[in-house]
Formats: C-alpha cells, structure tokens, sequence
C-alpha cells in the first residue's frame, strides 16, 4: 500500500500513513508575523519502517508545501537539515533573519520541542 502523506496543520505535524497506521512524522510549527515561515522541528520514522525513503519523502513534501505557500522553511530538525543541504535545488535556504526568529520562538516556548 502506497504512504500517504497528510498536513495537519493544527497539530503541527506532517504525517507518513500507511495502511490506517502512522509510521513517520514531522513535528513542526508556522513562525507567524512578517518572517512567516514553516519550521521543523523533528522528524520521525518509527522502527520498523525506517530505510523506506519515508523521512525523505516527508521532509520533500514539507519543502513543497512551503513552496505553495510561499514562505521559507526553516529546518531546525538534524535529518531536515541534511536533506535540503543533499538537495538545495529543492530547499531554498531560508534568511538569516528568519532563522534567528524561529530559534528565539523556540526559546520562548519550549512547548513546540
């Protein structure tokens, strides 16, 4: 069966479903105001299913909905990270400014850890 892959966006997380089932996930959150972005925090492919491409998959999908957005992502998240650096004509590196602005979101609420 094919894994779908579902924004949900109150949440915070973009989810890896396969057969009814959650098998990996980008925890998130949007930097809201004038540097407005989208900013991963985790990323999570859970055991059993790693190797699969999911966490690839869910981390190209991320970049693809902030490319119709139209905002940056910010990839605070290691594996986020690594995958735009391996792919930068897919993940525009996001302005300092608004880097800076996640990080300090982050700092004044640890609840989006």
């Amino acid at each position: 069966m094919a894994i779908e892959l579902l924004d949900e966006r109150e949440a915070g997380r973009l989810l890896a479903v396969e057969d009814g089932s959650v098998v990996g996930f980008i925890a998130y959150f949007v930097l809201e105001g004038e540097s407005r972005a989208l900013v991963a925090v985790h990323t999570v492919v859970e055991p059993g299913h790693e190797g699969r491409g999911i966490a690839g998959d869910l981390v190209g999908r991320f970049y693809a909905i902030a490319a119709e957005e139209g905002v940056p992502v910010v990839p605070l998240c290691p594996y986020a990270a690594r995958w735009a650096a391996k792919n930068p004509e897919r993940a525009p590196v996001a302005p300092p400014s608004v880097v800076d602005a996640a990080i300090a979101q982050l700092d004044r609420d640890s609840d989006l850890w």
